[in-house]
């Protein structure tokens, strides 16, 4: 007996992420890791990886693990935070609302929501929020102990009576779990409430406080619309209240230059009822612009030894059950249209006709590569509550290429191919990347052996490149691995950009060959890959990343002539047609409005150039120049304007 307590009473040894020992009593648990290792780690830490699997600070550690410290200021950690803060005010609102029912409340980007429903169908107001947060202070202020709980399965049922949602998700759980007794983990802060959670959480509600609850919004339970419609509360925490203030202060920045608004405000696009929702028209100036991107985009892919194509919008069902997308992607395609006896679908991409366009006629190795370059306008039926202006449209046009190559030219077209992504991207105003080499998902087609040879071939492009990336496990396109390049906008906002992907499978599915060398038929490689992704959603991008002020080169007009008087205005008229037979697009603005709320309309529209003539500019052939960059000059010749605004306004070679 003597001998088993001694033995109990070893110490234990763990192993931190740098391939260190560390050596702690029995019993000893990640709080006391980190307290062992130093103060401020033991204050920033939140939780504990051990063996791979995330755990609570308080959990007791056996010997021999692997053990990693959370701590506050990473996307784990912070993670951690805002799930925790989504319990209390899971909390807070069932103090308030007696008879509230809770559903769910996970941490998302930046942030948590939990939903819930109100006794009476009633809905929460914008007031209610201020009493909500207030009640949710009170709750951190009392320290409260984040204590987990295991239950089996007809325990948690038993626990969460008065509880339908939590209810559910419990029946769903095996019943043969629930046998052995660990089917159900649960956190209890007071003997008042408890919440279904596997975990992990801080040690206690004193841990929290740097958050805000941000909106109210309708939700159906598991986003089924036939499904009871509950109510979503939105909320961001952060590690710090520097970090919360940051991030406010980018959520305003970001409201500020939402394209939507400023659609509207600079006259570029809308989304009239009487076409639908999520089908957007461009107007003149967002059209010019559009227009813009569109030719700097085909000369370079001219220039690249790209071949233009154009496919119609629609195709036969039956083109589509071929390339497989009735099959794996139907629920995100527009209804069938029934037409002379056979089923047409709006197109939701571009692929299956680029196949077809190869397999006109017999391709040689001579050929190849084979580049097909398309401005190919899709369909696809996102649902409502995920459409964001032009960022999720149901209608848009892909920059779409599908490149054919033979296997031994794969990994150099793969690489030249992403510094081709990298230029454009550049020409556009983006400098800051990174990448995601998203691999074989759960479902797939094709076999494995194809798979692992198209993802070494990304990653080889990667490695060429020379910038940061992750590994996405499983998060591949069923029919093929990728790379998706990620930008930082204006104010630090990280957007998903260019797609590639090498694909296995249409050459079978549309029987692609080429003859080799050897005179034998093989089967190519298939590049898919798209730069801007959808001119529209890019378009929304920059509008935001540039606050609406375009470049000089993208502004839809770049110089705005300003007469001070009726009879200046001849003169002015004059100044803009020669700016005009320089390929500057000028515009005149009469002097039927003060010249003050001239000058602000200008400013406002975010023009590049205002220029204002008056007596002496008459005289000496001279402008005032007025630039949105600021610094006004006067006097200012003509021909010296012509040759300063051809270097500001030139194309970006990228």
């Amino acid at each position: 007996m003597t001998g088993t307590i001694a033995a109990m009473a070893d110490p234990i040894n763990v192993t931190l992420p740098d391939g260190s020992a560390r050596r702690l009593p029995p019993g000893a648990t990640a709080a006391d890791l980190a307290a062992s290792i130093g103060r401020g780690l033991a204050k920033a830490a939140v939780a504990a990886t051990v063996d791979g699997d995330q755990a609570d600070l308080t959990g007791v550690l056996p010997d021999g693990a692997r053990v990693a410290v959370v701590t506050s200021d990473t996307e784990e950690g912070r993670a951690v935070l805002r799930h925790s803060t989504a319990h209390v005010l899971a909390q807070a609102v069932l103090d308030l609302f007696p008879g509230a029912k809770f559903a769910i409340g996970p941490p998302i980007d930046n942030g948590f929501y939990y939903d819930f429903e109100l006794p009476g169908g009633a809905t929460f107001t914008e007031d209610d929020l201020g009493r909500i947060e207030a009640r949710m202070r009170e709750i951190v202020a009392e320290d409260q102990p984040f204590v987990r709980e295991e239950h089996s399965r007809d325990e948690g049922l038993a626990l969460f009576a008065d509880q339908p949602y939590k209810r559910e998700i419990i029946e769903g759980v095996d019943p043969a779990e629930g046998a052995a007794g660990t089917a159900v983990s649960a956190y209890r802060n007071t003997e008042r409430f408890v919440d279904l959670c596997r975990g992990p959480h801080v040690p206690s509600t004193g841990r929290l406080g740097h958050f805000k609850l941000q909106k109210v919004a309708g939700a159906y339970w598991r986003g089924d619309e036939h499904r009871p419609m509950l109510q979503r509360i939105y909320g961001t925490a952060w590690e710090s209240k520097a970090a919360l203030d940051a991030h406010l202060e980018q959520l305003a920045e970001a409201e500020r230059r939402d394209h939507r608004k400023l659609g509207i405000e600079l006259d570029l696009f809308s989304f009239p009822e009487e076409v639908g929702s999520g089908l957007a028209v461009f107007h003149p100036k967002g059209g010019l612009v559009r227009t813009l991107m569109e030719d700097y985009s085909r000369a370079a892919h001219r220039a690249a030894g790209y071949s233009f194509v154009t496919t119609p919008h629609l195709a036969k069902s039956s083109l589509f059950a071929q390339s497989g997308h009735l099959e794996w992607y139907a629920e995100s395609m527009y209804p069938p249209m029934e037409l002379e006896g056979a089923s047409y679908h709006p197109k939701p991409m571009n692929c299956p006709m680029h196949m077809l366009i190869y397999r006109s006629q017999q391709r040689s190795y001579r050929q190849l590569p084979l580049r097909l370059f398309e401005f190919g306008t899709v369909y696809r039926f996102e649902r409502s509550g995920v459409l964001h202006g032009l960022l999720r449209a149901r209608g848009f046009t892909q920059d779409d290429s599908h490149i054919f190559c033979t296997p031994d030219q794969l990994a150099d077209e793969l690489a030249s191919l992403l510094a081709f992504v990298l230029k454009l991207l550049r020409t556009f105003g983006f400098e800051r990347f990174e990448a995601e080499l998203a691999t074989r998902p759960e479902k797939f087609v094709g076999e494995p052996a194809e798979w692992d040879e198209a993802t070494d071939a990304l990653r080889g492009a990667l490695d060429v490149a020379g910038i940061d990336y992750v590994v996405a496990e499983g998060e591949g396109a069923f029919y093929a691995p990728k790379i998706d390049v990620h930008v930082r906008d204006a104010i630090g906002r990280r957007w998903q950009m260019s797609t590639l992907q090498v694909d296995f499978q249409n050459a079978d599915l549309f029987d692609l060959d080429y003859v080799g060398p050897d005179n034998a038929r093989h089967a190519p490689r298939v590049i898919h890959r798209a730069l801007f992704g959808s001119i529209e959603r890019f378009f929304g991008i920059l509008v935001e990343h540039y606050a609406g002020a375009f470049p000089a080169w993208l502004a839809p007009e770049q110089v705005r002539v300003l007469p001070v008087r009726d009879d200046h205005q001849p003169y002015a008229a004059d100044v803009v047609e020669r700016l005009r037979g320089e390929g500057l697009r000028a515009e005149l603005d009469d002097a039927k409005d003060p010249l003050g709320t001239r000058i602000r309309r200008a400013k406002l529209e975010k023009l590049p150039w205002v220029l204002v003539v008056g007596d002496d500019d008459v005289a000496g052939a001279t402008v005032g120049v007025n630039p949105r960059s600021g610094g006004v000059e006067r006097g200012v010749p003509v021909d010296d304007l012509v040759a300063r605004l051809h270097a500001e306004i030139a194309t970006p070679t990228g």
